[in-house]
């Protein structure tokens, strides 16, 4: 893939964020989506690709665009499959909350998990504790594992779960086991990518989120030396179904980096919408807003913190106006 499509990714989701940012705390996720979406998709018309959707916001009949089997990009350029999530903690959003991003990944086409939209457990640590972790094994087993990768007691390990009921008796876990846990309401790709970065304070990301997730922290992590793993978990037949259509018999099939990214090359780019461990949210200024984003490319193990400030005179597509 061509570098330059490194700063490309981050116009897309610079785009993605200031238009969502606009719905901070006033409750109404759709809308914050929406304009998310819409703003991720108009700047993707512009980036020299042959690009298709294998992460997005649905099928064909159930999202107008950024759905699954989309072409995107000017189709001169490199062939990519592409992830998005437009607005990654659209609850995050509407209740003001931290850690909401928008995130896109891409990768040679063909690379990457066309993982169906159902839960999937996971595990995930920074490149630290890499080859450390079992998704089977027991939840204190890979906590001593991480601590011991980290120099650590296992006292002072920090364990990111989403606050789930279903996570109820992995929290106990987590607790006899001795270590600290940082709940989140949503949003674990933050949750996966703050495992790589040591100012977070995360080691680990465990318990169970979408799958599609699952392959946006896998290009990131791929690019930061990470690991993840993931086991699907179908809850009735129609989802049994999907995983044999994907061609998955065993369903105790454990995905491993290459299952979600294959080959040796992806790109991945996050901007905050809100405030979180890794990036500042977007903070409008009068008539200019200011973006956080960070941008990595798995082949050259380039890491970019990249500080936006953008003209919302000049860029009027973003400012949503009060009668809305």
């Amino acid at each position: 893939m061509e570098r330059s499509l490194s700063m490309e990714l981050v116009r897309v989701t610079e785009a993605a964020a200031l238009s969502s940012a606009r719905w901070m705390g006033r409750g109404e996720k759709n809308d914050a989506d929406d304009a998310a979406t819409s703003a991720m998709r108009n700047v993707f018309d512009t980036i020299p690709m042959e690009g298709e959707v294998v992460i997005g916001e649905g099928e064909m009949d159930e999202a107008p665009m950024l759905y699954i089997g989309e072409e995107l990009g000017t189709g001169d350029g490199p062939e990519v499959d592409v992830a998005v999530d437009p607005l990654e903690g659209t609850a995050l959003v509407a209740h003001g909350s931290w850690n909401a991003l928008s995130v896109v990944a891409i990768a040679d086409k063909g690379t990457l998990l066309h993982a169906p939209d159902m839960y999937m457990d996971k595990i995930a640590v920074g490149p630290a504790a890499v080859g450390k972790i079992d998704i089977n094994a027991p939840v204190i087993d890979n906590l001593r594992s991480v601590a011991e990768a980290k120099n650590k007691k296992i006292e002072d390990v920090l364990v990111t779960v989403l606050e789930r009921p279903r996570h109820a008796e992995l929290i106990q876990e987590i607790r006899e086991a001795g270590a600290r846990i940082k709940v989140i309401a949503d949003g674990d790709v933050a949750g996966a990518i703050n495992t790589a970065f040591d100012w977070t304070g995360v080691d680990i990301l465990l318990g169970s989120g979408g799958a599609p997730e699952g392959v946006l922290a896998a290009a990131a992590l791929k690019c930061l030396g990470g690991e993840i793993q993931g086991k699907l978990l179908p809850k009735n037949d129609e989802e049994l179904a999907r995983c044999k259509t994907m061609g998955i018999e065993d369903i105790n099939k454990v995905f491993k980096m290459d299952d979600f990214c294959k080959g040796d090359d992806a790109i991945f780019a996050a901007t905050g919408v809100t405030d979180g461990e890794l990036l500042k949210g977007v903070q409008f200024k009068g008539s200019k807003a200011t973006t956080e984003s960070v941008v990595m490319r798995a082949k050259s193990g380039t890491v970019r913190f990249i500080q936006g400030e953008h003209s919302l005179i000049k860029k009027p597509n973003l400012v949503m106006n009060d009668t809305e």
